[in-house]
């Protein structure tokens, strides 16, 4: 028994830190997906968008992150051994929905794998 549970652990904490880059990486992208809807529809009459920093990601109302109303922030946790790299501020247009900037946005787990975000 304690043979199996040896052998079961570290394989289990591979599938846990998959899992949680995997939950992050769609938790990102769905954020992206409502910002951009927020702004076609030109809910407060601004544009919305994302910021993704270690530990969070954050839909925000406003043209920059710097500028938002952060009366409207949601925010969504991310798990510390995920780690955010390339894009993180993401602004999406009035009425038409693209963005104001293209690129990629990674995210990293601790054990070396990574979901890459295609922003164009």
């Amino acid at each position: 028994m304690t043979i199996i549970a040896g052998m079961s652990l570290p394989i289990y904490q591979s599938f846990q830190v998959r899992s949680d880059l995997d939950i992050a990486t769609v938790e990102t992208v769905q954020t992206l997906r409502r910002a951009q809807a927020l702004s076609q529809a030109v809910d407060g009459d601004t544009s919305w968008g994302l910021f993704l920093a270690s530990g969070s990601i954050t839909l925000f109302k406003g043209a920059s992150y710097a500028t938002r109303d952060s009366a409207f922030d949601e925010v969504f946790d991310v798990p510390t051994s995920i780690a955010p790299s390339g894009l993180s501020e993401i602004v999406f247009a009035k009425f038409t929905g693209l963005p104001q900037t293209s690129g990629t946005m990674t995210l990293t787990s601790n054990a070396n794998e990574s979901r890459s975000i295609i922003i164009n």
